[in-house]
């Protein structure tokens, strides 16, 4: 008899290790199906199972067993579901991890002369109003006197910077450029060298794509990406677009004709290939400048289709004081178009006065006829005021022509009541934080278009 009861006393003790066992267990009135507990459940079965082939001598030492079995088997669930909670919490953890990661790169771009600490103040309050989600990184390759190398060789170096931080951040998705002066012409060349037209999202083809992507992202994807990420915002801040060529596109010139006339030939002096192709005078006399084949999609490259893949392009323009760059070159506006800005300020933003959405105008894009060439020979060989005039009036409406293909919003800034108004070329970026403050109004106005546009849902085609 004490044979059979060691018998059988094993028999309802043995399943507790059988680990692998089959089966759904039931604890109280909750089900639960994790692989541990069907095995626990088996496992009670068995014992069951083997109670009954007990004797009724027998039956106490059993249930003493079957007790301790049960016992042991409420403290694995526990166990068990301990470490599901720990680790559900740990994947949370991970979750937030990936998702507190930057997917918008925000690339700063300087101007002439400048490096990446004219951007300090800029940074900092970007970064406290924008948050983790944005990574704002200072473009460094176009530092000081690199800046007179030519707009094509430092386009190409802001590209192949871009492309070092997005091969080094897995992260992230979209990107927008925030630039500065002459550092405006350099963005516009570096995201033709960054621009891709493709019908397809990271190997997929476009109509997997799509059905994996939202509607905002599918359609960004089919007018082009940049970098490989969807483009988001082009914004530049007091950018010589149409070059510094003509009335008062340089202001230090003071408008005076004899300035004028002597400044293309002696620019390249001081600020080398850049000047000739800011005062539109480089290459051949029957090659078109830089500046007006960046108006357009050419063998150099697709600078107008670059342009138009991103979401919004916003400029800045210093409507007066600003001894750099002029209102109109900035503006992207003909001399008929500048109307007296309003002298108040909008609510919230300090100096900006006011903002005007220009939607796309149907264009056959910028030429460059014969009497253009004509006239560019005769502004290099002997730049008088009238051949002077008389080019850059033509090119202006070639370029303007190129450009006006895409919708652009203005917001006109203005400095009339600042302490020192004739740093506006600083101020309108807030070069230090100390001497040029008065631009804290733009800055903020420029943090929340780029908040805006990272929280709408679809932009049309226009924009």
């Amino acid at each position: 008899m004490a044979s059979a009861s060691l018998i059988h006393a094993r028999c309802g003790y043995s399943p507790r290790f059988n680990l692998r066992g089959g089966g759904h267990g039931h604890v109280g009135s909750s089900s639960y199906s994790s692989p541990s507990s069907s095995s626990s459940s088996s496992s009670s079965s068995s014992s069951s199972s083997s109670s009954h082939c007990c004797s009724s001598s027998d039956h106490r030492q059993g249930l003493i067993f079957s007790g301790i079995h049960n016992s042991w088997k409420h403290q694995s669930l526990r166990a068990q579901a301990m470490s599901t909670t720990q680790g559900n919490a740990a994947l949370s953890r991970g979750i937030r991890k990936v998702k507190d990661e930057p997917d918008h790169l925000l690339v700063l771009v300087h101007g002439i002369l400048a490096s990446p600490s004219d951007w300090t103040y800029v940074e900092a309050e970007l970064k406290k109003r924008l948050g983790r989600n944005f990574l704002i990184y200072a473009s460094s390759s176009n530092t000081y006197t690199k800046t007179f190398a030519g707009i094509e060789g430092a386009g190409q170096r802001l590209a192949d910077e871009v492309m070092q931080v997005v091969q080094k951040t897995e992260s992230l998705k979209r990107i927008s450029f925030l630039a500065h002066s002459l550092g405006g012409l350099f963005a516009r060349h570096a995201i033709a060298v960054l621009y891709s037209p493709n019908a397809c999202i990271n190997g997929q083809p476009d109509d997997l794509a799509d059905s994996n992507r939202n509607l905002q992202t599918a359609y960004s994807s089919r007018r082009g990406m940049i970098a490989g990420l969807e483009p988001i915002n082009f914004i530049t801040l007091a950018t010589p677009h149409l070059g510094v060529r003509g009335k008062k596109q340089l202001p230090f010139l003071l408008g005076l004709p004899i300035l004028e006339k002597l400044a293309p030939p002696i620019a390249p002096i001081f600020v080398g290939q850049t000047g000739s192709q800011l005062f539109l005078t480089d290459g051949r006399p029957n090659k078109p400048p830089l500046l007006l084949r960046m108006a357009s999609d050419c063998e150099d490259g697709k600078f107008i289709s670059a342009l138009g893949a991103f979401r919004c392009r916003i400029l800045y323009a210093n409507v007066s004081y600003d001894h750099m760059v002029g209102w109109r070159t900035s503006s992207i506006r003909r001399e008929t178009e500048l109307v007296k800005p309003p002298r108040r300020s909008l609510d919230g933003y300090k100096h900006v006065v006011d903002v005007e959405y220009c939607p796309p105008v149907s264009s056959e894009g910028p030429q460059f006829p014969p009497e253009a060439a004509k006239a560019k020979e005769a502004a290099q060989i002997s730049p008088s005021t009238q051949n002077t005039v008389e080019y850059h009036e033509i090119m202006e409406e070639e370029m303007i022509r190129g450009l006006q293909q895409l919708g652009w919003k203005k917001v006109d800034v203005s400095f009339h009541s600042a302490l020192w108004p004739f740093l506006a070329h600083n101020n309108i970026h807030v070069k230090n934080e100390w001497f040029h403050n008065a631009g804290a109004g733009v800055v903020a106005h420029v943090a929340d278009s780029l908040k805006q546009q990272e929280s709408s849902t679809f932009i049309p085609a226009s924009l």
